[in-house]
């Protein structure tokens, strides 16, 4: 396997020229201006956050069980799930908080 820095950027540069390309070839490039300052602020940490996340999953697929690791990754699901409850004040169905539930249970499963 290459070296863990070497696959986000790959990843990053198609993910971005297809991104772009729905922008260019939809017409809504003339939108590009009306994207509000806090809007610029999200996404430049939302991106950071993300080239971030993808360089420790390849560190840790390279150092450890990949079944594990994407076990522990899943969780990030149930934060979701959390986070949308405590901060957005979601209110969460029954079977989202059986499918958050099982989703821990079997990543919890997957780890031990």
């Amino acid at each position: 396997m290459s070296t863990p820095t070497l696959p986000p950027p790959i990843r990053t540069t198609i993910t971005l020229l297809l991104a772009w390309g729905v922008v260019i070839f939809g017409c809504h490039i003339s939108e590009v201006k009306d994207v509000s300052r806090n809007t610029w602020v999200f996404l430049i940490l939302s991106g950071l956050s993300t080239g971030l996340s993808w360089l420790f999953y390849f560190k840790a697929i390279q150092l450890g069980d990949v079944s594990r690791v994407v076990s522990i990754d899943k969780l990030s699901v149930v934060i979701t799930i959390l986070l949308a409850f405590l901060f957005l004040h979601e209110q969460p169905s029954l079977k989202v908080v059986i499918g958050a539930v099982l989703i821990a249970a079997g990543s919890i499963f997957m780890i031990l």
